[in-house]
């Protein structure tokens, strides 16, 4: 995972170089440490990996990092679990509408997330990514796994003319995903 976050790190520095400014400085271990002691979780080694590289985007920052959604801080993500978490069972009836496996990793700006996925809701698959929408009940899994889900962002830019990129930098042609499912 680090090889795969060092390539995305060259790849944001040469083609989108304001944007990589907005980005914010990475967490030391001891953060990580003390943020999952927080909020009585521990991370996965690749999650941690991610965050190690850097704690999201800017709060003012608003450019799309990946599938037109924002890269969120750790204690934003972790915040946001908490607190979607909590309404399981009161203002969430249906099984799976939120997990509280989800971490959100990225956000739309619109009560959407990409969230990685403890416990492998829907397939086993731990790790998976996992799209939550707030006012449709489809859950796709649009990625295997975190590596998987950073290696093809940075097929995109090595792929992308830098001075062509979507606004969006949309991710959609990872083999066999996204693979469905409603709740």
């Amino acid at each position: 995972m680090v090889s795969l976050v060092s390539i995305l790190d060259q790849q944001l520095k040469n083609s989108r170089t304001d944007f990589y400014r907005k980005l914010n400085f990475p967490l030391t271990t001891k953060e990580i440490h003390e943020i999952e002691e927080q909020y009585g979780i521990v991370l996965p080694e690749d999650l941690k990996a991610l965050y190690l590289w850097k704690n999201g985007q800017a709060n003012d920052c608003y450019e799309s990092f990946v599938n037109n959604s924002v890269f969120l801080s750790l204690q934003d993500a972790l915040e946001i679990a908490t607190e979607m978490t909590s309404l399981i069972g009161t203002e969430f009836d249906s099984e799976n509408w939120w997990n509280k496996d989800w971490i959100p990793v990225f956000h739309n700006g619109g009560g959407d997330y990409i969230c990685y996925d403890l416990g492998g809701t829907f397939t086993g698959r731990k790790g998976q990514l996992i799209e939550f929408w707030h006012a449709d009940n489809d859950r796709n899994v649009i990625a295997p796994d975190l590596f998987s889900f950073i290696g093809m962002l940075n097929r995109y830019y090595q792929t992308h003319n830098p001075n062509t990129l979507d606004e969006y930098i949309e991710l959609d042609n990872i083999p066999g995903y996204p693979e469905n499912f409603m709740v």
